[in-house]
């Protein structure tokens, strides 16, 4: 299979990841369990490397601090060593300390980020003319009323709980036979398929066959159906299904 790269703008860094795991795991920012936060960080890592994702060396680099943190957390000390070094305890550098003061700035630069986003979008709702025909301009304008919350990182969850059904459902024999499927042919094919359809189909439908390569080809056509604004993403709730539409279908 002809690899297939794929760089999406959505990345906006390790601690944009850091902060998204801690709220879908509704954690508090101030008590992170470092184990955990660790062990879902490079299961992200990893699904990113299966999907042939383009990963900055800061992601790395992230991995590697929250690897040391958990590493120095989990070293015994004996108590006469914490006799000796009770003088210099307030002096020594908490490496976790600074990386919960870095997501918090982050988190309000975030969310003041969405607030300037927002004001934009109703500064952007004020004319100064009398009102026009805009019927003619009604197509182009569509993909305006497409934003939802659905993100990269819900995606990447959504296809790594399909991985693990895949894996649950694979029948205990099967003939294999190499298919190569070239991304363009794949994405046309998910077209046709939701053209069908005429209305919203489960994300999981798209991936009738337990082939791995033929499943990380589906998910990279379907990136980059959503990168052309092609196709439609939806979610009513966090963590619910996610519907795949055609744009050809949303009115």
């Amino acid at each position: 299979m002809e690899h297939y790269n794929v760089k999406i703008d959505a990345f906006e860094g390790p601690l944009d990841l850091l902060l998204h795991l801690i709220n879908r795991l509704e954690i508090d920012i101030y008590d992170i369990p470092v184990a955990e936060i660790t062990e879902q960080y490079l299961l992200y890592i990893h699904t990113m490397q299966v999907l042939q994702l383009d990963i900055a060396s800061e992601y790395l680099v992230m991995a590697a601090t929250l690897l040391a943190i958990k590493s120095k957390m989990l070293l015994p000390k004996h108590e006469e060593e914490l006799d000796e070094m009770e003088f210099d305890v307030e002096d020594e550098e908490n490496p976790m300390e600074e990386l919960v003061e870095k997501l918090v700035e982050y988190k309000k630069f975030k969310e003041a980020t969405l607030d300037l986003k927002n004001m934009e979008r109703e500064r952007g709702l004020i004319f100064t003319k009398p009102p026009s025909d805009l019927s003619d301009y009604a197509k182009e304008i569509q993909p305006e009323k497409t934003e939802l919350n659905v993100t990269l990182y819900d995606m990447i969850g959504a296809f790594q709980k399909l991985l693990r059904r895949q894996k649950l459902q694979k029948p205990l024999t099967t003939k294999i036979a190499r298919q190569e499927i070239p991304i363009e042919k794949r994405m046309n094919e998910i077209l046709d398929d939701l053209r069908e359809a005429n209305g919203p189909k489960s994300f999981n439908d798209l991936f009738p066959v337990h082939d791995r390569e033929i499943i990380v080809v589906t998910f990279l056509a379907v990136l980059e159906l959503i990168k052309r604004q092609e196709i439609h993403i939806e979610q009513e709730n966090n963590f619910s299904e996610i519907f795949v539409t055609s744009m050809e279908g949303v009115s």
